[in-house]
């Protein structure tokens, strides 16, 4: 069973209380239509746990797939350094088709950005170490495609659906590591 290299730290971005007892991150690239599908249900995950879930997301853009899934992640990372990173990464989940530059400036402008910073950000490549650093972490954590999921710092291996995904996230921990040796 893989296990999530480095843990969870004040870096990541995080949805959710950092006491959480459920600490789920997922590996995912915004290009990705299987990501796609698990925004949706990360999202009525979060609705059904509530507190008791914290939820994390680390960039694995498959860059030989999807052309423009390293440039839509410096756009969630430029929109974090200026307090917006869930927003933005909510736009692009919302429409994976709107992933170009003049798209993700156009979500830019709708969160209201400083317009200079974020152009500035995508031009210099400024949050591309971050990306790396993120995909870095999912390679020596046996991440092979996206999206990847780690509960409570161990590779999820079952089906990303609504109920898989609750039945795992809410099976008692003594259990989870008797069902994974």
């Amino acid at each position: 069973m893989s296990t999530l290299k480095p843990p969870l730290d004040r870096d990541d971005h995080l949805r959710g209380p950092s006491s959480a007892p459920i600490q789920l991150v997922e590996f995912g690239d915004y290009e990705c239509p299987y990501c796609g599908q698990a925004h949706r249900t990360i999202a009525a995950l979060r609705a059904a746990l509530g507190d008791r879930l914290g939820f994390a997301f680390r960039h694995f853009p498959l860059v030989g797939a999807h052309p423009h899934a390293e440039l839509a992640a410096e756009a969630a990372e430029a929109a974090g350094a200026q307090g917006k990173f869930w927003d933005m990464h909510d736009l692009l989940y919302g429409d994976q088709r709107a992933l170009s530059l003049p798209h993700l400036e156009r979500h830019a402008r709708a969160l209201g950005l400083d317009m200079q910073r974020f152009a500035d950000d995508l031009r210099s490549h400024r949050h591309l170490g971050k990306i790396r650093a993120d995909v870095h972490s999912g390679a020596i954590s046996g991440v092979g495609g996206t999206p990847t999921f780690f509960i409570n710092g161990r590779r999820h291996d079952g089906a990303h659906d609504f109920d898989s995904l609750l039945a795992a996230l809410t099976l008692d921990p003594t259990e989870r590591l008797q069902a994974h040796g």
